[in-house]
């Protein structure tokens, strides 16, 4: 069941895009970040457009150094043809000699544990990787898409005014703060693309996703939907920190990944686009309850503190307009968010990384 839930999410990721997807034909696709969450579903999408939807397979090469990415037996694209995973580090230039189409910067370290752990990698990932993936696209003439992932984090802590929070707004973000390694990285990643599209026309978009959320998730990565589902799946109490009165809207990531690809294949060169759901905005105490609720069986929830390694100057609220891609990609997220975090739960629960004793520091 466990792999069947992964492959049906990417069967329909595949699906939702349409005609879209034939321009992905014959064509080399660079992924960095391969091996995390998001770079999974990516890697797994073009696959069944392979299997299912495209005259002519496109060529994925996956680039990954590991520090947080790592293989899972449900997304096994090891033994296909059409699939290149290679170590690589973006910080460095990669020795591509051959003829790339479309470039995904997908490398980061979201995680807020993770950015604190390693400050200056997550620069280096988004900064360095991606001016190095940006001088790779100028040396590829027939360079058709270049999809930068930036993060909602850019835009800080935001105006109560500012809520749902549009593209246009400039952010309320410290470049001293405990979370600025990946906030202002990300903001100067966004900066170095559009430069290189208005200055060499490389066709460059940007991507803002909001909280995306599905199997395949780290259940160490100290995000929230992985530490509520180990918790509850475990029959501790799942922990709320602070008053819980903090908001998030979450997407499902058949939803996310097709807002992506959407991005790359469809989006303005030059302009940056909010993915994730404009629904469903919940508190974090509203949130373990509705844990509570799907689990059920001894589940529970309790307030505590922030611990001592968790980056101060959470955000208070984050919602997405996401008007822009509505009207220019037709992008509507079709999954409501106690349906995919039943499904979410329903994965974990065969996942033996999820089951009590699995190490929380991997």
């Amino acid at each position: 069941m466990q792999e069947a839930i992964v492959w049906e999410d990417i069967a329909t990721i595949g699906k939702n895009l349409g005609a879209e997807a034939h321009k992905l034909e014959g064509k080399t696709v660079l992924i960095s970040g391969g091996s995390g969450f998001l770079g999974k579903y990516l890697i797994g999408a073009l696959c069944y457009l392979n299997d299912t939807t495209l005259a002519k397979p496109c060529r994925i090469i996956s680039v990954d150094n590991f520090i947080t990415g790592q293989p899972h037996p449900d997304f096994n694209f090891r033994l296909r043809d059409d699939v290149l995973e290679v170590w690589g580090d973006v910080s460095q230039p990669l020795p591509v000699r051959e003829d790339i189409h479309y470039i995904i910067h997908a490398a980061g370290l979201a995680s807020p544990v993770y950015y604190k752990k390693y400050p200056l990698e997550t620069i280096e990932s988004a900064v360095t990787g991606v001016k190095n993936l940006l001088e790779l696209a100028r040396k590829n003439k027939g360079l058709e898409g270049f999809l930068f992932f930036s993060s909602s984090e850019i835009y800080g802590d935001p105006d109560e005014k500012a809520v749902p929070t549009p593209e246009t707004y400039h952010g309320y973000v410290s470049s001293v703060g405990p979370r600025a390694c990946y906030d202002e990285s990300k903001r100067l990643g966004e900066t170095i693309s559009t430069i290189y599209n208005e200055q060499f026309g490389i066709p460059v978009t940007i991507v803002r996703p909001f909280n995306v959320f599905g199997p395949g998730m780290g259940h160490a990565d100290r995000r929230v939907l992985p530490m509520f589902a180990y918790k509850a799946l475990n029959k501790q109490p799942i922990p709320v920190h602070g008053d819980g009165h903090q908001t998030r809207t979450f997407c499902y990531i058949t939803d996310a990944a097709t807002g992506f690809l959407k991005v790359l294949l469809m989006g303005t060169p030059g302009e940056a686009y909010n993915i994730g759901s404009a629904d469903n905005e919940i508190s974090m105490r509203n949130l373990a309850k509705l844990f509570v609720e799907i689990e059920g069986n001894g589940a529970s929830y309790q307030m505590i503190p922030y611990p001592t390694n968790y980056p101060a100057g959470e955000p208070q609220r984050r919602c997405p307009d996401i008007s822009k891609a509505k009207r220019e990609l037709n992008f509507i997220p079709k999954v409501d968010l106690k349906s995919g975090l039943s499904r979410f739960i329903d994965w974990c629960r065969t996942d033996p990384r999820y089951s009590e004793g699995a190490s929380q520091d991997a």
